[in-house]
């Protein structure tokens, strides 16, 4: 298996101008001829469409076209890249669908600049986990907010001197260079 290659570090995130996530149907519909339709998941991981739009300068967008000719084989191959998702900014592995028959659009712009649009294909978006997905619904987000905020003075405020009583007890304290 090849090493996944990374989207340029000099090259610019997209933009939110036009950025969205459409997850692709995961579900089966059958209508019945009485009674409400049956659904069911037919598969547990479907690909995600994020339509993206960067705007480079003149020498990001060469570099673009060169690594996207060269590197991913001009758009064939996964890439791995930083995207908005529900948690935030965070990897994502996707590879250029594009739209139109075309795997990108660049358009010259005032001031030596190309706007680049495309469709990436995501192969998994990152999301919560379960165990953080019920501590969710179970909390009221503003009491879990301030939770966390004590729990983190609690944590670096509080504990270093009973971290040590604690240690000092257990005759596990290290050398004091390491505090």
């Amino acid at each position: 298996m090849t090493a996944i290659l990374s989207w340029p570090a000099r090259l610019p995130l997209p933009t939110y101008d036009g950025y969205a996530v459409e997850p692709q149907d995961a579900t089966s519909r059958t209508d019945m001829e009485a009674g409400p339709a049956r659904q069911r998941r037919r598969f547990t991981s479907v690909p995600t469409r994020i339509p993206v739009r960067w705007r480079l300068s003149q020498m990001d967008f060469a570099t673009f076209e060169a690594w996207f000719r060269l590197k991913i084989a001009g758009g064939a191959e996964w890439f791995a890249v930083d995207l908005l998702s529900g948690i935030g900014i965070a990897p994502h592995e996707a590879r250029f669908l594009g739209q139109g028959g075309s795997p990108y659009r660049a358009v010259p712009s005032r001031g030596g600049t190309w706007i680049v649009t495309s469709v990436l294909e995501v192969r998994q978006r990152p999301i919560l986990d379960e165990g953080t997905l019920d501590i969710l619904l179970e909390a009221e987000p503003v009491a879990l907010l301030a939770a966390i905020g004590q729990l983190h003075s609690i944590l670096h405020a509080g504990l270093p001197g009973a971290e040590r009583r604690i240690l000092d007890e257990l005759g596990l304290r290290p050398s004091a260079e390491s505090w």
